[in-house]
């Protein structure tokens, strides 16, 4: 004899693991290829380090 399943815990597992899928597609998709991704990394930084030389230092707030 079959075991007893649950009908909509079924369902439920069929549609996020289609939800997975499209997602996973999307990803791939819009990802950023790795030399975009150090670009944006290296741009982020050289902004960052910008920022901070125009810091005002000895200014001590009261």
């Amino acid at each position: 004899m079959n075991d007893v399943v649950n009908l909509r815990t079924v369902r439920k597992q069929k549609t996020r693991e289609e939800h997975r899928q499209v997602a996973a597609q999307n990803a791939i998709n819009s990802g950023l290829s790795k030399a975009q991704r150090i670009l944006a990394a290296s741009r982020s930084d050289v902004a960052r380090r910008k920022l901070d030389e125009h810091k005002l230092t000895g200014m001590e707030e009261e």
